[in-house]
């Protein structure tokens, strides 16, 4: 962490990560084109962004091409920002929904997380029944085929599923489709939601967005906006480093 609070204390490292936010994958030549700086100035400047892990790089023929790894970032924004502002953002953060809900007749929730890891490696952690057991507490069961029923079982040997659902799209491992909804409104469809896993590479990370739509009031909206993230989390940590965080309690829509 010392690393990259290091990078970014400086204005030229500031703007190179701003460039390539603007646009990823650019070379030496075309960084220094923005920058009022030698070649080798700017070299020396992106050799620090790589040893914070702020920029990856990738070698196409003769070119090198680099990348911003917005993870460390991401940690940063969760240890600090989130833990001494939550308040405020979550505050913000439903004035913006409200306003992107004043189109739809049901609210929707969305969450976007950076993993160190490869798309099939995070597909896998989403559908593998122990591996979901592992870090969400609950096992997620099915042959993942379109139109296949789904169970989101309980790993205390009961075997009860606190949600069901179907498989709408299952495209391994870029998009997962499906829709959950409490046992005891499987056969009422206004009563189901509807959750998109859409895992893309980025760089030699992978950006999974989890969009879940279609839920039935705002009680379930509060609810699964508390769930989603410990979840979600908890995934990441599995992912980058073989052990789940300790598990917090996942609200079950529709509970």
């Amino acid at each position: 962490m010392d690393k990259v609070f290091k990078a970014l204390a400086d204005d030229t490292r500031r703007r190179l990560l701003d460039r390539l936010h603007e646009q990823n994958g650019q070379t030496l030549g075309e960084l220094c084109g923005h920058i009022n700086m030698t070649r080798q100035s700017v070299t020396q400047h992106l050799a620090v962004l790589e040893a914070a892990n702020l920029v990856s790089t990738v070698r196409r023929g003769r070119e090198k091409l680099h990348y911003l790894n917005p993870v460390p970032l991401h940690e940063i924004q969760e240890r600090w920002i989130d833990k001494f502002e939550r308040p405020r953002l979550r505050a913000l953060g439903d004035l913006k929904r409200r306003a992107e809900e004043a189109m739809s007749d049901k609210p929707s929730y969305v969450y976007v997380t950076y993993i160190a890891g490869t798309p099939e490696k995070v597909w896998d952690a989403l559908t593998d029944a122990d591996l979901t057991a592992a870090y969400w507490g609950h096992s997620n069961v099915s042959d993942w085929r379109p139109g296949s029923r789904w169970e989101h079982v309980r790993t205390d040997g009961s075997g009860i599923a606190d949600v069901v659902g179907t498989v709408v799209v299952s495209e391994r491992p870029t998009r997962l489709v499906t829709t959950w909804a409490a046992p005891e409104h499987e056969g009422e469809p206004d009563r189901h939601s509807r959750v998109t896993f859409d895992i893309q590479p980025h760089a030699d990370i992978v950006k999974l967005t989890v969009t879940h739509e279609e839920l039935n009031d705002e009680d379930e909206l509060r609810a699964i906006s508390s769930g989603w993230p410990a979840v979600l989390s908890n995934l990441k940590s599995l992912v980058e480093t073989g052990s789940p965080l300790p598990q917090e309690p996942w609200l079950v829509p529709g509970r």
